[in-house]
C-alpha cells in the first residue's frame, strides 16, 4: 500500500557488463562487499530463503528474498517492528555488454517514522557510491572472468 510509505530512495547505475554476469554476480552473496558488514544467505538464492546481515557489536538483522524473477528482479525485506524495508533490484540490459541496476529502498508500516532517521542516515548518503562501486566491482570480475584469471 502506498499510503503507509514514509520513505523511498532509488539509484540506477549503468554497469558495462552483460545482463546475465550482472544477475549472476549480484545473486552470489560472496560479492556482497560492504564492510563492516558481513552477509549470510541460508539457503540458494530462491524466494523464501533468509539471510543475515551481521554488524560487530549489534544484533544480527534478519531478512528475506521476497521475490526473484531471474535475469530482471529480486527483492529483500527486513521486517521491523510495525514496519517494513524492501530492497527492489531491477535489471535492465542497455546492450550485450550494458546493464543498467536500479536499487530502490522503501520503508513503510504503520511505525515506519520510529525507523526513517536511521534509515535515512544508513542509506542516503552511501546508495550512488555504493551502486558505483558494486558497478566497477562487478566490470572488473567479468573482465577476470574473460581473460581467465
Amino acid at each position: 500500500m502506498m499510503s503507509d510509505v514514509a520513505l523511498q530512495l532509488e539509484h540506477s547505475i549503468e554497469a558495462r557488463v552483460s545482463m546475465e554476469f550482472a544477475w549472476k554476480y549480484r545473486t552470489d552473496i560472496a560479492n556482497w562487499n560492504d564492510p563492516p558488514a558481513r552477509f549470510v544467505l541460508d539457503g540458494p538464492f530462491i524466494a523464501g530463503s533468509r539471510g543475515t546481515t551481521v554488524l560487530l557489536g549489534q544484533e544480527p538483522l534478519h531478512w528475506s528474498i521476497r521475490e526473484v524473477r531471474p535475469l530482471t528482479t529480486f527483492v529483500l525485506e527486513m521486517q521491523l517492528d510495525k514496519a517494513l524495508l524492501r530492497f527492489e533490484w531491477r535489471f535492465d540490459a542497455l546492450s550485450e555488454q550494458r546493464t543498467r541496476m536500479t536499487q530502490k529502498i522503501v520503508l513503510s508500516g504503520d511505525n515506519a517514522a520510529a525507523y526513517l532517521e536511521q534509515v535515512e542516515a544508513g542509506f542516503r548518503p552511501s546508495l550512488a557510491d555504493g551502486m558505483r562501486r558494486i558497478a566497477t566491482e562487478m566490470a572488473a570480475a567479468e573482465r577476470r572472468s574473460t581473460n581467465g584469471r
